[in-house]
């Protein structure tokens, strides 16, 4: 998956990955980081998510991640009123702890599961080390048959999870939820099952 996949997608609009609202499994388990008053919160291969500002009005200092220009621009320009957000053009896998900075937590909802199986190994390994010990995470991973369809979104599996993680981090999964009906364009694609699984992870 080269970058000017992604380029392409935001250019033709082919955006279906991007939410109206704020990620219910924010609201629900977010509380359960415990993260103090402006901890500040990484949002990898963030688009022009609606969880930046559901995470900023909670006084979190929120810093994103976006590869695509078109994404930034709109963020901005659809809500003036974020210019306290961090988000950034640029490449992920370019980051380094010193170019972003402190962090004390990772919202993933649509990172890892953007990813073929083959870059999977290499983005959590660039997450790891972002992270000081301690950092949490907040992953939103989906379940499907992808047999039914070819991603991305992709299906990443809790064996998975385990596996890119396991080794660093101590995982919590918090909430399966039952997903089909909040992306209509899976469905139509032939998709008759998808859930969304929530964990927590802990960078040890």
């Amino acid at each position: 998956m080269e970058p000017q996949f992604w380029h392409d997608r935001w250019e033709r609009r082919e955006i279906g990955f991007h939410m109206a609202k704020p990620h219910v499994a924010l609201e629900r388990h977010w509380n359960s980081l415990a993260l103090p008053p402006e901890a500040r919160v990484f949002v990898p291969l963030a688009g022009k998510s609606l969880d930046l500002i559901w995470l900023a009005s909670r006084k979190q200092a929120v810093v994103g991640i976006e590869l695509s220009p078109v994404a930034v621009q709109e963020f901005f320009e659809e809500h003036p009123e974020a210019s306290g957000i961090d988000l950034r053009c640029g490449d992920l896998f370019e980051l380094t702890p010193s170019t972003l900075g402190a962090i004390d937590a990772i919202f993933d909802r649509a990172s890892l599961v953007a990813l073929p199986p083959a870059m999977r190994a290499d983005y959590a390994a660039q997450l790891t080390s972002l992270s000081p010990p301690g950092t949490q995470t907040l992953l939103i991973t989906m379940e499907y048959d992808q047999r039914q369809m070819r991603g991305p979104p992709h299906a990443v599996m809790p064996d998975e999870v385990h596996a890119l993680y396991g080794a660093t981090h101590e995982i919590t999964e918090l909430e399966e939820l039952t997903a089909l009906e909040d992306f209509p364009r899976m469905s139509a694609r032939g998709v008759t099952h998808l859930a969304e699984r929530v964990y927590r992870l802990r960078r040890r």
